[in-house]
């Protein structure tokens, strides 16, 4: 990656910051900012005939437009892409509408976020699914055979990531669906750390559901996709109801519209979707297989650069072909926020914890949390070089 890449993002203008916190949230390049402002100044109306006028018009032919570039970028048909506020909303929406009166079983993995774990987890409790995991090896890493032995022609549906957030592992999704599939069960996919750092394809994929955010892929906050196979789309129940969801209603029943609006409940962010169709053009612009490669660098000097500092103890594979540059560590028996918040007052920014995922975490052997340096395309290994300075000064102190 180039200066030019930098250039685009006003805030590392602006600010005199080292920005390594991107599996929480990325930076806004200029070019979504400006179509975020573009809506708001130019043709600020609702979408989808709701008024006739010509704000109106011009509003919906951008939101839906930017729905067609976001499926362009996954690998999907527009018509297969629910607009969500966040990759939370749609695996939230998938949990609480689909059938489970037949098959009870749901399958799953010790590394998954909370937002995969957690409305399934809640599911099981009131005795509406039969929750089972399949484990992982010490570095994270889910194997074929493990869900081999976990799925079932009792299993209803199977929910796994497409990278970790704590590793950056990425699951074998290909064997994973098929599986499923030969077993009659649908497959949901957590892509919230993928579609940011690897191109993908939802159709060669094979998986029935996939879900993620626009703001960890240079979008706004708030705003986020469910794509869906549509014949998997169409047995979810309406999960919000209300505006824009119906063709007509009566007072004692309503008929609902066909999809997406049926599952795309009130006005929708319509910025938020502007803004997230400019940054899928802005990445496809840069290219995909570009910021990969990049990642790959970056991911070789961090993990190679923090090998050589001493009492770090890294989490996840120490080979950087089998991640993007996502690494959790720790400073020998510091508290992580510790050593995050001594970064920070050097003007590094990483997140500490569990990052929303404390099973994972307690799985690899960090029950009190760990730091985690996730880099992206406007990153550098200068950066990374003066992280590592940093740290070193830090760890003596351990």
């Amino acid at each position: 990656m180039n200066e030019s890449i930098r250039r685009d993002f006003p805030l590392l203008r602006n600010r005199k910051i080292t920005y390594f916190d991107n599996a929480c949230t990325t930076l806004k390049p200029q070019a979504v900012i400006d179509a975020v402002n573009g809506y708001n100044s130019e043709y600020s109306g609702c979408a989808h005939g709701r008024s006739p006028h010509r704000l109106s018009r011009d509003a919906e032919a951008a939101f839906e437009g930017a729905r067609r570039k976001v499926a362009e970028f996954v690998g999907a048909r527009a018509n297969e892409l629910l607009w969500t506020r966040n990759t939370t909303e749609g695996l939230n929406l998938v949990s609480r509408t689909i059938d489970f009166s037949k098959r009870q079983n749901v399958v799953t993995t010790v590394m998954e976020h909370h937002s995969a774990l957690l409305p399934f987890q809640l599911l099981a409790k009131s005795g509406k699914i039969a929750l089972d995991f399949v484990g992982a090896d010490g570095a994270g890493r889910v194997s074929t055979k493990s869900f081999e032995e976990k799925i079932s022609g009792k299993t209803r549906l199977v929910v796994v990531h497409h990278t970790t957030n704590t590793t950056g592992t990425t699951a074998p999704l290909q064997e994973i669906t098929k599986i499923a599939h030969d077993n009659g069960a649908l497959v949901l996919v957590d892509g919230a750390q993928g579609v940011p750092h690897k191109a993908v394809d939802f159709g060669r994929m094979g998986a029935d559901f996939f879900a993620f955010s626009g703001h960890k892929m240079l979008g706004p906050t708030g705003i986020g996709c469910l794509v869906g196979r549509r014949a998997a789309l169409e047995e979810l129940a309406p999960f919000i109801v209300g505006g824009g969801t119906v063709t007509s209603v009566s007072l004692e029943s309503c008929t609902f519209d066909k999809l997406p609006s049926r599952l795309e409940g009130g006005t929708q962010d319509l910025a938020g979707g502007i803004g997230l169709g400019a940054a899928a053009d802005y990445l496809k612009k840069v290219g995909m297989h570009r910021v990969e490669e990049h990642e790959k660098k970056l991911a070789k000097a961090l993990i190679e650069g923090l090998g050589s500092v001493e009492g770090v103890k890294i989490y996840g594979p120490l080979d950087w072909r089998e991640k993007c540059a996502v690494v959790s560590f720790n400073v020998g028996k510091m508290d992580p926020r510790e050593v995050a918040l001594m970064l920070d007052h050097r003007g590094f920014a990483v997140r500490s914890g569990f990052f929303c995922a404390e099973p994972a975490m307690r799985h690899l052997g960090a029950p009190h949390g760990a730091v985690r340096a996730s880099l992206y395309l406007y990153n550098t290994e200068d950066e990374i070089g003066a992280f590592l300075a940093e740290l070193k000064k830090i760890a003596r102190i351990a």
